[in-house]
């Protein structure tokens, strides 16, 4: 079970936050990923979603894919968000282990199949009894962030809130 959830934006058809969002992963301006990521960090503090959060874990990228693009977005939105919450930033404890392709054009069924079971904890020790920040760039089915969830909860005392820069509504 999530304890809590919270995204930046809507995310739509010619939205700002799309197109920085799509400069981000796909133009692989870094930059922007941090810069979001320390605006919505301070908001998340100002309001006190992060004052229970032990250690933020953001959404794995499978290592083959972050070779491809260079970076993972939802590490340099967590990397922002660390540094203005105070919170340590656990990049290795989360691993997607499977490849799988791409989900923009994939039905909720096909998002939610594709997605199953593919991250596993490497390291449970790190994350036992902690409450993890899982973060992630966009939301649409909530496929990925369950199946990363999953994961995450299979492991004594570890609770999981999520935020995402933005929201699609699908």
């Amino acid at each position: 079970m999530i304890e809590k959830a919270a995204a930046f934006s809507y995310y739509n058809k010619g939205s700002r936050i799309r197109n920085l969002i799509h400069y981000l992963k796909y133009k692989g301006v870094r930059e922007i990923g941090y810069e979001l990521g320390r605006i919505y960090g301070l908001s998340l503090k100002a309001s006190g979603f992060t004052d229970d959060i032990d250690l933020i874990i953001p959404v794995p990228l499978h290592p083959a894919k972050k070779r491809i693009r260079g970076f993972n977005q939802s590490e340099t939105i967590s990397m922002g968000i660390a540094d203005v919450a105070h919170l340590p930033l656990d990049v290795k404890s989360l691993a997607r282990t499977i490849v799988s392709v791409t989900q923009t054009k994939r039905s909720r069924y096909e998002r939610w199949t594709n997605v199953e079971g593919i991250f596993q904890v490497v390291d449970p020790l790190s994350i036992s009894g902690k409450h993890i920040l899982l973060v992630d760039d966009v939301i649409t089915t909530g496929s990925t962030i369950e199946s990363c969830t999953n994961a995450l909860l299979k492991f004594e005392g570890v609770k999981v809130s999520v935020v995402a820069l933005a929201f699609a509504v699908v």
